[in-house]
């Protein structure tokens, strides 16, 4: 029978010196305090901090003055470190037994190529370990106050990304699921995501929401409906990151008041 790990270290290390490790870490949605304990231990005794454009300024500004920061984030229409960079990166600091965090906004594994980066350090048998983080969709919901499911209302929840174009999206079958529809990086397809959905059978009446910076001291989120939204999103502009919320369960962020005092920015149209 296979003995349970006590830890989720991965045991690759083609270096004599033990302290190399890459840590895949997961900085939660923005507010500092939703770093888990282990993910801000990992930050604290870091050599090399790979960081994010998704991790938020506050998390930032925890670093640690000894760790060298690196700032390898991709942004929308602007100039991106290539994953190319990143992974190459991530193996020569631990190939000079250098203890490296790799900190994403989130979650490593959902949509923060964590996977990928993972698979690349098992090639090049370098020890690593992951460490979950408060995903966008859970931590911006909760400070919008809008439960993911609820009963009687949502069974469940589809999680999207509307980033690229390798994705071919089963609409009729996403509206069908009765879900919470969340979509990421979809701030600039907000009137094409309004318009597939409606197509393939969705009420435009049905709530949609857009949280901006979410958990953040800039936290927004503009609610109205699919067919009305994209009007309201031009008229009221965003910042992003932001994450959009498809179903009934939108509605509820008229009821539940459990922002934090720092949280306050609403738009409710």
């Amino acid at each position: 029978m296979e003995k349970t790990p006590t830890n989720n270290i991965v045991p690759h290390n083609i270096n004599e010196n033990d302290t190399a490790i890459v840590s895949l870490v997961g900085a939660g949605p923005g507010d500092p305090e939703l770093l888990t304990i282990k993910a801000l231990n990992v930050i604290n005794h870091a050599d090399v901090i790979l960081y994010d454009h998704l991790v938020s300024p506050e998390i930032v500004a925890l670093f640690p003055i000894h760790a060298n920061t690196i700032a390898v984030g991709k942004r929308f229409n602007c100039c991106s470190t290539p994953q190319k960079t990143i992974n190459q990166l991530m193996l020569d600091f631990a190939l000079k037994g250098q203890s490296v965090c790799r900190l994403k906004g989130g979650d490593p594994f959902i949509f923060g190529r964590g996977g990928e980066e993972a698979l690349y350090l098992e090639q090049h048998h370098i020890r690593y370990q992951v460490i979950p983080g408060i995903t966008a969709a859970m931590g911006c919901c909760a400070y919008s106050g809008i439960p993911i499911t609820h009963r009687n209302v949502s069974r469940g929840f589809t999680v999207i990304t509307a980033h690229g174009n390798d994705y071919d999206i089963d609409w009729p079958t996403l509206a069908q699921l009765q879900h919470t529809i969340i979509f990421y990086m979809g701030l600039h397809k907000v009137a094409w995501i309004a318009q597939q959905l409606i197509a393939a059978g969705v009420s435009s009446q049905t709530p949609m929401a857009i949280i901006s910076q979410g958990t953040t001291p800039q936290h927004t989120h503009l609610i109205s409906t699919l067919i009305e939204l994209p009007q309201q999103l031009a008229l009221n502009p965003l910042a992003s990151p932001a994450l959009i919320v498809v179903g009934d369960v939108v509605r509820f962020a008229n009821q539940i008041h459990s922002i934090p005092d720092s949280v306050n920015n609403v738009l409710a149209l």
